[in-house]
């Protein structure tokens, strides 16, 4: 019974999430589409909403895809709240789950992630906050960031 869900559902679940990526895909290409700054800029208005609500949406459907169900206890944080989460160990792919039930705020993530095909445009669209290993200041560059999108009142989405 096990093999025979294991060669029905494997594919099944590869398929949706293959689908699921290629439509974040595209949310993120059409919300960062002519965006003026880069990453320099916040998006504003029916981006910022098209990336918190549908790209939230995405994520949280492809983990259920994935056989996860979350359920969240308590109130999440607004951003006014808390202009920074903190999560850890922040090393495995169970960030994206924190990122989807927050509403996708800005993550602190390598440069070369960003040049990562399909996921580097996802990842973009989330203005993360890029760390370059090879540029010695870059971890003030990095703290100076986080500190100015903090104290932004709330142009900037928070910072995990």
């Amino acid at each position: 019974q096990s093999v025979l869900q294991g060669i029905i559902l494997l594919p099944l679940r590869a398929i949706g999430i293959a689908f699921i990526v290629l439509l974040a895909w595209l949310v993120a290409s059409i919300a960062t589409f002519r965006h003026p700054g880069k990453g320099s800029v916040p998006l504003k208005g029916w981006r910022r909403r098209m990336i918190q609500t549908t790209l939230s949406r995405l994520t949280r459907i492809s983990f259920f895809v994935m056989g996860f169900h979350v359920k969240v206890k308590g109130k999440i944080a607004s951003l006014l709240e808390a202009p920074i989460l903190v999560a850890a160990p922040h090393s495995s792919f169970f960030d994206a789950i924190i990122c989807a039930l927050t509403g996708m705020p800005s993550i602190v993530s390598r440069a070369e992630n960003l040049s990562t095909p399909i996921f580097g445009t996802i990842l973009s669209s989330l203005q993360p906050v890029s760390v370059s290993r090879q540029d010695p200041d870059s971890r003030k560059n990095t703290v100076t960031e986080i500190t100015k999108r903090a104290l932004s009142k709330g142009q900037w989405p928070q910072v995990i």
